[in-house]
Protein backbone atom coordinates (compact mmCIF):
# COMPACT_ATOMS: atom_id res chain seq x y z
CA UNK A 1 0.00 0.00 0.00
CA UNK A 2 1.54 3.49 -1.41
CA UNK A 3 2.04 5.60 1.61
CA UNK A 4 1.54 8.59 -0.41
CA UNK A 5 -1.11 11.29 1.02
CA UNK A 6 -2.83 12.97 -1.23
CA UNK A 7 -5.96 15.84 -0.78
CA UNK A 8 -8.68 17.12 -3.37
CA UNK A 9 -8.51 20.95 -3.13
CA UNK A 10 -11.74 22.65 -4.14
CA UNK A 11 -12.87 26.63 -4.17
CA UNK A 12 -15.02 28.70 -5.82
CA UNK A 13 -13.90 29.51 -9.17
CA UNK A 14 -15.45 32.58 -9.86
CA UNK A 15 -13.82 34.15 -6.36
CA UNK A 16 -10.30 35.43 -6.69
CA UNK A 17 -10.21 35.90 -2.71
CA UNK A 18 -11.18 32.44 -2.52
CA UNK A 19 -8.64 31.07 -5.40
CA UNK A 20 -6.33 33.39 -3.36
CA UNK A 21 -6.73 31.26 0.18
CA UNK A 22 -6.99 28.07 -1.93
CA UNK A 23 -2.97 28.63 -3.74
CA UNK A 24 -1.75 29.22 0.31
CA UNK A 25 -3.20 25.93 1.49
CA UNK A 26 -1.97 24.03 -2.02
CA UNK A 27 1.52 25.47 -1.01
CA UNK A 28 1.68 24.61 2.90
CA UNK A 29 0.10 21.04 2.03
CA UNK A 30 2.86 20.64 -0.95
CA UNK A 31 5.63 21.72 1.91
CA UNK A 32 4.22 19.10 3.87
CA UNK A 33 4.77 16.55 1.18
CA UNK A 34 1.02 16.13 0.86
CA UNK A 35 0.03 16.10 -2.81
CA UNK A 36 -2.67 18.40 -3.82
CA UNK A 37 -5.41 17.76 -6.89
CA UNK A 38 -8.02 20.06 -8.15
CA UNK A 39 -11.07 18.36 -10.18
CA UNK A 40 -11.28 18.98 -14.34
CA UNK A 41 -13.17 21.78 -14.93
CA UNK A 42 -13.35 25.50 -14.15
CA UNK A 43 -11.46 25.03 -11.24
CA UNK A 44 -8.99 23.06 -13.28
CA UNK A 45 -8.80 26.46 -15.91
CA UNK A 46 -7.99 28.92 -12.46
CA UNK A 47 -5.18 30.07 -11.12
CA UNK A 48 -5.22 27.27 -9.24
CA UNK A 49 -5.65 24.50 -11.27
CA UNK A 50 -2.51 26.37 -13.10
CA UNK A 51 -0.65 26.16 -9.83
CA UNK A 52 2.97 23.53 -10.07
CA UNK A 53 1.96 22.44 -6.64
CA UNK A 54 -1.76 21.61 -8.07
CA UNK A 55 -2.73 18.27 -9.90
CA UNK A 56 -5.65 18.28 -12.57
CA UNK A 57 -7.38 15.03 -12.00
CA UNK A 58 -9.66 14.15 -14.97
CA UNK A 59 -10.64 11.04 -14.05
CA UNK A 60 -14.37 10.16 -13.19
CA UNK A 61 -13.91 10.22 -9.61
CA UNK A 62 -11.45 13.03 -8.63
CA UNK A 63 -11.79 12.18 -5.28
CA UNK A 64 -10.36 8.09 -5.16
CA UNK A 65 -7.13 7.82 -3.62
CA UNK A 66 -8.15 11.06 -1.40
CA UNK A 67 -7.61 11.24 2.02
CA UNK A 68 -10.02 14.38 2.52
CA UNK A 69 -12.03 16.58 0.19
CA UNK A 70 -10.80 19.90 1.74
CA UNK A 71 -13.56 23.04 0.14
CA UNK A 72 -13.09 26.52 0.86
CA UNK A 73 -16.10 28.51 0.19
CA UNK A 74 -19.68 29.10 1.60
CA UNK A 75 -22.16 25.84 1.89
CA UNK A 76 -23.16 26.13 -1.77
CA UNK A 77 -19.29 24.97 -2.57
CA UNK A 78 -19.05 22.62 0.55
CA UNK A 79 -22.30 20.96 -1.40
CA UNK A 80 -20.62 20.42 -4.62
CA UNK A 81 -17.89 19.00 -2.49
CA UNK A 82 -20.06 16.62 -1.01
CA UNK A 83 -21.18 15.80 -4.88
CA UNK A 84 -18.14 14.57 -5.77
CA UNK A 85 -17.25 12.72 -3.12
CA UNK A 86 -20.07 11.17 -2.92
CA UNK A 87 -19.90 7.45 -3.19
CA UNK A 88 -16.26 7.09 -2.33
CA UNK A 89 -16.45 6.86 1.37
CA UNK A 90 -13.76 9.94 1.18
CA UNK A 91 -14.64 12.71 4.20
CA UNK A 92 -15.16 16.40 3.33
CA UNK A 93 -13.32 19.51 5.39
CA UNK A 94 -15.09 22.76 4.37
CA UNK A 95 -13.24 26.02 5.45
CA UNK A 96 -15.85 28.94 5.47
CA UNK A 97 -15.45 31.81 2.77
CA UNK A 98 -19.18 32.72 2.71
CA UNK A 99 -21.19 33.99 5.05
CA UNK A 100 -23.61 31.41 7.56
CA UNK A 101 -21.38 28.59 6.10
CA UNK A 102 -23.07 26.13 8.74
CA UNK A 103 -21.88 23.34 6.72
CA UNK A 104 -17.98 24.58 7.57
CA UNK A 105 -16.15 22.94 9.91
CA UNK A 106 -13.45 26.07 10.39
CA UNK A 107 -13.98 29.91 9.51
CA UNK A 108 -10.95 31.70 7.36
CA UNK A 109 -9.01 32.80 10.16
CA UNK A 110 -8.39 29.58 11.02
CA UNK A 111 -6.91 28.30 7.65
CA UNK A 112 -3.51 27.81 8.91
CA UNK A 113 -4.11 25.76 12.14
CA UNK A 114 -6.54 23.64 9.96
CA UNK A 115 -3.39 22.73 7.97
CA UNK A 116 -1.54 21.80 10.21
CA UNK A 117 -4.21 19.06 11.64
CA UNK A 118 -4.23 17.99 8.07
CA UNK A 119 -0.98 17.25 7.61
CA UNK A 120 -1.15 15.46 11.64
CA UNK A 121 -4.25 13.70 10.79
CA UNK A 122 -5.25 15.03 13.55
CA UNK A 123 -9.36 14.82 13.00
CA UNK A 124 -11.93 13.12 13.59
CA UNK A 125 -14.79 12.10 10.63
CA UNK A 126 -18.53 12.12 11.62
CA UNK A 127 -21.44 10.63 9.69
CA UNK A 128 -24.23 12.39 8.59
CA UNK A 129 -27.36 11.32 7.30
CA UNK A 130 -28.63 12.00 3.54
CA UNK A 131 -31.54 11.17 1.84
CA UNK A 132 -32.63 9.22 -1.16
CA UNK A 133 -35.18 10.62 -3.42
CA UNK A 134 -37.56 9.11 -6.75
CA UNK A 135 -39.97 11.05 -8.69
CA UNK A 136 -42.31 9.02 -10.78
CA UNK A 137 -44.80 9.34 -13.09
CA UNK A 138 -47.76 6.83 -13.66
CA UNK A 139 -45.04 4.82 -12.83
CA UNK A 140 -42.31 5.26 -14.53
CA UNK A 141 -39.25 6.86 -12.98
CA UNK A 142 -38.31 10.44 -14.48
CA UNK A 143 -35.31 11.48 -11.82
CA UNK A 144 -33.51 9.87 -8.77
CA UNK A 145 -31.22 11.58 -6.82
CA UNK A 146 -29.93 12.43 -3.40
CA UNK A 147 -29.29 15.24 -1.01
CA UNK A 148 -26.79 16.17 2.28
CA UNK A 149 -29.58 19.29 3.60
CA UNK A 150 -32.94 18.87 2.00
CA UNK A 151 -35.42 17.59 -0.67
CA UNK A 152 -37.75 20.31 -1.58
CA UNK A 153 -41.11 20.43 -3.85
CA UNK A 154 -41.87 23.75 -5.04
CA UNK A 155 -44.26 25.71 -7.48
CA UNK A 156 -42.93 26.27 -10.62
CA UNK A 157 -44.82 29.39 -11.41
CA UNK A 158 -45.58 32.75 -8.75
CA UNK A 159 -49.19 32.70 -10.08
CA UNK A 160 -50.19 29.05 -9.27
CA UNK A 161 -49.66 27.09 -5.86
CA UNK A 162 -48.81 23.31 -5.92
CA UNK A 163 -51.74 21.06 -4.41
CA UNK A 164 -49.89 18.29 -3.31
CA UNK A 165 -50.78 15.12 -0.70
CA UNK A 166 -48.00 14.61 1.85
CA UNK A 167 -47.61 10.90 2.91
CA UNK A 168 -45.89 9.00 5.81
CA UNK A 169 -45.03 5.34 6.13
CA UNK A 170 -48.07 4.69 2.89
CA UNK A 171 -50.31 6.82 4.80
CA UNK A 172 -51.73 9.97 4.15
CA UNK A 173 -51.26 12.56 6.47
CA UNK A 174 -52.45 16.25 4.66
CA UNK A 175 -53.88 17.78 1.50
CA UNK A 176 -52.19 21.71 1.32
CA UNK A 177 -52.53 24.34 -1.56
CA UNK A 178 -48.83 25.64 -0.71
CA UNK A 179 -45.83 26.69 -2.28
CA UNK A 180 -43.95 23.42 -1.85
CA UNK A 181 -42.70 21.29 0.78
CA UNK A 182 -39.15 20.77 2.70
CA UNK A 183 -37.64 17.45 3.59
CA UNK A 184 -34.72 17.36 5.69
CA UNK A 185 -32.11 15.80 7.51
CA UNK A 186 -30.63 17.74 10.81
CA UNK A 187 -27.86 18.58 8.85
CA UNK A 188 -30.54 21.22 6.71
CA UNK A 189 -32.29 21.85 9.81
CA UNK A 190 -30.62 24.92 9.96
CA UNK A 191 -30.57 25.98 6.06
CA UNK A 192 -33.66 25.86 4.06
CA UNK A 193 -35.96 24.38 6.73
CA UNK A 194 -35.14 26.91 8.78
CA UNK A 195 -36.04 29.63 6.80
CA UNK A 196 -39.56 27.59 6.15
CA UNK A 197 -40.28 27.45 10.06
CA UNK A 198 -38.93 24.14 10.75
CA UNK A 199 -37.47 23.55 14.22
CA UNK A 200 -33.29 23.38 15.01
CA UNK A 201 -32.62 19.81 15.26
CA UNK A 202 -29.04 18.81 16.62
CA UNK A 203 -27.03 16.54 14.27
CA UNK A 204 -26.69 13.90 16.58
CA UNK A 205 -30.21 13.17 16.08
CA UNK A 206 -32.05 10.37 14.12
CA UNK A 207 -34.80 11.98 12.64
CA UNK A 208 -36.13 13.51 9.32
CA UNK A 209 -38.30 16.82 9.05
CA UNK A 210 -41.18 17.79 6.74
CA UNK A 211 -42.02 21.48 6.67
CA UNK A 212 -44.39 22.63 4.52
CA UNK A 213 -43.97 26.30 2.57
CA UNK A 214 -46.85 28.72 2.65
CA UNK A 215 -49.30 25.83 3.30
CA UNK A 216 -53.06 26.97 3.27
CA UNK A 217 -54.55 24.82 5.67
CA UNK A 218 -55.43 24.47 9.48
CA UNK A 219 -52.52 22.18 10.07
CA UNK A 220 -49.54 22.17 8.61
CA UNK A 221 -47.20 22.35 11.53
CA UNK A 222 -43.26 20.66 10.84
CA UNK A 223 -43.04 17.72 11.76
CA UNK A 224 -40.01 15.32 13.11
CA UNK A 225 -40.84 11.44 11.76
CA UNK A 226 -38.29 8.39 12.54
CA UNK A 227 -35.11 8.56 10.85
CA UNK A 228 -36.85 5.06 9.40
CA UNK A 229 -39.85 6.84 7.72
CA UNK A 230 -40.85 6.74 4.28
CA UNK A 231 -42.04 10.21 3.04
CA UNK A 232 -43.96 10.96 -0.27
CA UNK A 233 -45.24 14.18 -1.70
CA UNK A 234 -48.44 13.32 -4.50
CA UNK A 235 -48.78 16.50 -6.88
CA UNK A 236 -52.61 16.18 -7.01
CA UNK A 237 -54.04 14.66 -10.46
CA UNK A 238 -56.02 17.29 -12.68
CA UNK A 239 -54.57 20.40 -11.15
CA UNK A 240 -53.10 23.36 -12.71
CA UNK A 241 -50.35 23.75 -10.50
CA UNK A 242 -46.65 22.66 -11.83
CA UNK A 243 -43.37 22.06 -9.51
CA UNK A 244 -40.23 21.61 -9.49
CA UNK A 245 -37.92 19.29 -8.01
CA UNK A 246 -34.65 20.47 -5.92
CA UNK A 247 -31.63 17.89 -4.52
CA UNK A 248 -29.71 20.64 -1.63
CA UNK A 249 -30.86 23.67 -3.94
CA UNK A 250 -28.34 22.40 -6.63
CA UNK A 251 -29.98 19.39 -9.14
CA UNK A 252 -33.54 20.29 -10.18
CA UNK A 253 -36.20 18.27 -12.09
CA UNK A 254 -39.76 19.88 -13.50
CA UNK A 255 -42.58 17.48 -12.05
CA UNK A 256 -46.11 17.82 -14.04
CA UNK A 257 -49.80 16.82 -12.25
CA UNK A 258 -49.66 13.62 -10.98
CA UNK A 259 -46.04 13.19 -10.35
CA UNK A 260 -44.96 11.07 -7.35
CA UNK A 261 -41.89 12.13 -5.40
CA UNK A 262 -39.92 9.67 -2.37
CA UNK A 263 -37.83 9.97 0.12
CA UNK A 264 -35.74 8.33 2.41
CA UNK A 265 -32.95 7.56 4.35
CA UNK A 266 -29.86 6.92 2.23
CA UNK A 267 -27.79 3.77 3.21
CA UNK A 268 -24.97 6.45 2.08
CA UNK A 269 -23.99 9.19 4.79
CA UNK A 270 -21.84 12.07 3.90
CA UNK A 271 -18.80 11.88 5.91
CA UNK A 272 -17.22 15.14 7.16
CA UNK A 273 -14.27 15.73 8.97
CA UNK A 274 -13.84 17.85 12.28
CA UNK A 275 -11.34 19.60 13.93
CA UNK A 276 -13.03 21.25 16.41
CA UNK A 277 -14.34 19.64 19.55
CA UNK A 278 -16.83 22.71 20.05
CA UNK A 279 -20.35 21.24 21.03
CA UNK A 280 -23.13 22.28 18.58
CA UNK A 281 -24.59 24.72 21.05
CA UNK A 282 -21.58 26.72 20.78
CA UNK A 283 -21.69 26.78 16.72
CA UNK A 284 -25.67 28.17 16.57
CA UNK A 285 -24.71 30.74 18.92
CA UNK A 286 -21.46 31.73 16.91
CA UNK A 287 -23.53 31.61 13.60
CA UNK A 288 -26.32 33.03 14.40
CA UNK A 289 -24.73 35.69 16.28
CA UNK A 290 -27.22 34.90 19.11
CA UNK A 291 -27.25 36.87 22.60
CA UNK A 292 -26.52 34.61 25.48
CA UNK A 293 -25.96 37.83 27.80
CA UNK A 294 -26.39 36.95 31.02
CA UNK A 295 -25.77 33.36 31.59
CA UNK A 296 -24.69 32.10 34.17
CA UNK A 297 -24.07 28.11 33.90
CA UNK A 298 -20.51 27.02 34.21
CA UNK A 299 -17.83 27.66 32.20
CA UNK A 300 -15.97 24.60 30.27
CA UNK A 301 -12.98 23.67 32.50
CA UNK A 302 -14.78 24.72 35.72
CA UNK A 303 -14.44 22.37 38.35
CA UNK A 304 -17.87 20.61 39.27
CA UNK A 305 -19.75 21.19 42.42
Amino acid sequence: MSDERRVLLMTHPGRPEALEVAVGVAERLAEAGIHVSVPAGEIADSVLGQHPVAVVHDGDDPSEGAELVVVLGGDGTILRGAEVARGSGVPVLGVNLGHVGFLAEVEREDVDATVEHIVRRSYTVEERMALDVVATLDGREIARSWALNEVTVEKASRERMLVLTAEIDGRPLSTWGCDGVVMATPTGSTAYAFSAGGPVVWPGVEAMLVVPISAHALFARPLVVAPTSNLAVDLVPGTEGHGVLWCDGRRAVDLPPGARIEVRRSAEPVRLARVSTAPFTDRLVAKFDLSVHGWRGRRQGEAGA
